[in-house]
């Protein structure tokens, strides 16, 4: 018995560690004309703000990993918590709303010796604290440059305001309604929430905890904007940088409602519509959509699944 549980175990980990490969070739297969319109595309872009881009693509993940490290009292190994975070950013596109990426950073924690609830709220304050911080460089983004933002062309209609406050209204009046009158979600839920809160005061009682938390937060927006600029400079897109920094940060605010693999699709769109009413030519628009698409997605993918089936066999996942 004992051999075959450890021939089971084996077999169990080779599959994890061959499933982000499987998943890989299959994403390809289905996406495969996306892939190759793009690389098409970039071939005649500027090659050094596409090294420019590939810069700020590198650093989203250093920025995850600040994020994640200050959400934990505890200290992670920074070699392997950028690893885990760059072999979760190739996670994060498998399944919607970012599960995939907190999955991977779940079994991280839980190997490092964090209990799953002091674990979970890890994750919990990690996703509270990534719009609180985007939501503040929007703000600067509005003070700082209030005549190059084009703030009337991007606010939605007053009949579209309408029906997302209804839809967050009927949302939170559900979520109320679930944890006032199912009992076995009341207690985990309350106990989950105390341990955040108490983590959340350890956190910010240090401040190089803090700094990492909020400064890694805010950066990561601002990184993944930087790497839309860096395309959209390499064709020769007709908007200044703060432009386009912004058109990322409400498109990426906007698409992050609709739960989306690595928010593709409804992103899209949405930075496409943003860089167009911005004043830029819908096919450039389209073409730096793909090209940041290739960049953040498709160029660190491969790495990704590779880095995330040997953390897999290291058992360090």
């Amino acid at each position: 018995m004992p051999a075959r549980t450890a021939a089971n175990g084996r077999r169990l980990r080779l599959s994890l560690t061959l499933l982000p490969l499987v998943l890989l070739g299959v994403w390809a297969a289905v996406d495969w004309r996306t892939v190759h319109g793009g690389a098409v595309r970039l071939a005649s872009a500027d090659p050094r703000w596409l090294l420019a881009g590939v810069f700020f693509t590198a650093l989203c993940s250093v920025a995850s990993a600040c994020v994640r490290q200050g959400a934990v009292p505890e200290r992670l190994p920074p070699g392997q918590l950028l690893a885990t975070q760059f072999a979760a950013g190739a996670a994060g596109h498998a399944l919607p709303g970012n599960i995939g990426a907190h999955a991977v950073v779940l079994r991280f924690l839980r190997r490092r010796g964090i209990p799953l609830a002091r674990a979970t709220s890890s994750l919990a304050l990690y996703s509270a604290v990534k719009p609180v911080a985007k939501t503040l460089v929007i703000v600067a983004f509005v003070v700082a440059f209030p005549g190059t933002l084009r703030l009337t062309e991007l606010l939605p209609k007053g009949e579209t305001l309408a029906l997302v406050g209804a839809i967050t209204g009927v949302s939170l009046a559900a979520v109320v309604t679930l944890i006032t009158t199912v009992r076995p979600l009341r207690r985990p839920l309350i106990g989950g929430l105390r341990s955040a809160l108490t983590d959340t005061r350890i956190v910010h009682s240090r401040p190089v905890r803090a700094l990492a938390l909020w400064g890694g937060a805010a950066a990561f927006p601002l990184c993944q904007g930087a790497v839309v600029a860096s395309v959209g400079s390499s064709l020769g897109l007709p908007l200044s940088w703060p432009q386009m920094l912004f058109a990322y940060l409400v498109a990426s605010t906007a698409a992050g409602a609709v739960p989306a693999p690595g928010g593709l699709g409804p992103m899209d769109a949405a930075l496409v519509f943003t860089l167009v009413a911005f004043g830029a030519p819908a096919t450039l628009a389209t073409t730096t959509v793909i090209g940041y698409r290739v960049l953040t997605v498709w160029l660190p993918l491969l790495p990704g699944t590779l880095v995330l089936s040997a953390l897999v066999r290291a058992k360090v996942l």
